[in-house]
């Protein structure tokens, strides 16, 4: 393969949240939308992450550039979303903003990936701000009207890092 012709990044666009607690599921609801896209079907991998699990290290590894999906408290109105990439993703996961229902955590993931030298340098978390973790198979309407934007965000982000 010659230099000018270089294999595209493997992006993974990762969806974490358990959808039995209405806004906590937010992360697969955006996945899910988002694989409705037709321009990014065939540029990017989809992987439901549900409650995480150290299973999920190995995909990240493999990736050269990931975007998360969760439900994250950012301290602002339900629905509201932010990015936050890079050394601003790793600061926010560390600092205990990121509030968890999962046995295993983002962090814990991430750590596995970089100790094994191969945490990808372009990463991303969306986080959404949730309203409710009651039980309830679907978002609240506040959550739920942030899914375009979130699919806006993600899609942002693959054409900044190509």
């Amino acid at each position: 393969m010659s230099a000018s012709a270089q294999k595209p990044a493997h992006t993974l666009i990762l969806g974490i949240g358990n959808t039995l607690l209405s806004d906590e599921g937010i992360g697969i609801h955006v996945l899910r939308a988002i694989q409705q896209l037709p321009n990014l079907a065939d540029r990017v991998e989809f992987l439901d992450g549900g409650t995480l699990s150290f299973t999920l290290t190995r995909p990240i590894e493999d990736c050269d550039q990931v975007i998360v999906i969760d439900a994250s408290e950012i301290k602002s109105a339900p629905g509201t979303v932010k990015t936050f990439e890079k050394e601003a993703m790793d600061s926010f996961i560390t600092s205990g903003n990121k509030k968890s229902v999962h046995e295993v955590s983002l962090v814990d993931v991430l750590s596995m990936a970089m100790l094994a030298g191969k945490l990808p340098e372009k990463r991303a978390l969306i986080g959404i701000q949730p309203q409710n973790l009651d039980w309830g198979d679907q978002p609240s309407p506040a959550v739920q009207a942030a899914i375009p934007q979130a699919c806006q965000h993600v899609a942002a982000l693959i054409e900044k890092w190509q």
